[in-house]
């Protein structure tokens, strides 16, 4: 499948509106999605449209309190992308700021309301910045994008039709990202060891002080 730059972008931006909370001013523009959505290709067009179908037909309440018992309660979904690459170790924070970085090169300013490694961001500055360094972003952080994908496929969410999309924009996975996410789904994200107890139990720790 080829997919053009506008293509992409425009699969992007439906994306990132998608993945956003699902307020009243967000139902409103189903019509204006369903128009980009159609524009392209059935392999990143046809999972938009199964969602649309769905939002369509959904409450916004009740798409409301589905998307924050999914996204906001539930770690496992997390639309933070560093958060597989890093949990919550400082590592983290310097990660949050390459991604601030890449915003302000692209001459864009990020809301402080919203932390720049969140999905619908990021998708939102691909779309719009720089789709290079976007499309890097993503690729960089491909397995949490996969483990969200697979999970929330798993748990019947409407919302993993949206993440299929978004993996259809990106190149194929090769062995060593399936490795790493196959790793990722084992081990989880890292923890910080600096202060916590010893991993192993007291029999295996030395016993006692110099003599």
């Amino acid at each position: 499948m080829t997919i053009t730059d506008a293509q992409r972008a425009t699969a992007w931006q439906v994306q990132s509106l998608l993945m956003g909370y699902p307020d009243e001013e967000a139902v409103a523009r189903l019509p204006l999605l369903r128009a980009a959505t159609g524009t392209l290709p059935a392999a990143l067009a046809a999972p938009l449209t199964a969602f649309l179908e769905h939002v369509e037909a959904t409450p916004q309440i009740d798409l409301a309190a589905d998307y924050v018992a999914t996204f906001d309660h539930r770690k496992r979904f997390s639309p933070y992308l560093t958060y597989f690459a890093y949990g919550d170790t400082r590592k983290r924070g310097m990660a949050l700021l390459r991604f601030k970085h890449a915003y302000r090169a692209a001459g864009l300013e990020l809301d402080d309301g919203e932390l720049p490694d969140h999905l619908a961001v990021v998708l939102e500055f691909a779309a719009t910045g720089d789709p290079v360094v976007g499309l890097r972003l993503m690729t960089e952080h491909r397995a949490g994008l996969e483990l969200i994908r697979l999970g929330l496929r798993e748990a019947g969410s409407p919302w993993a039709l949206v993440l299929e999309s978004v993996s259809a924009t990106l190149p194929s996975l090769g062995r060593h990202e399936h490795e790493a996410i196959a790793r990722l789904a084992a081990e989880g994200p890292p923890e910080e060891e600096v202060g916590l107890a010893p991993f192993a139990p007291p029999e295996y720790m030395p016993q006692g002080g110099p003599r």
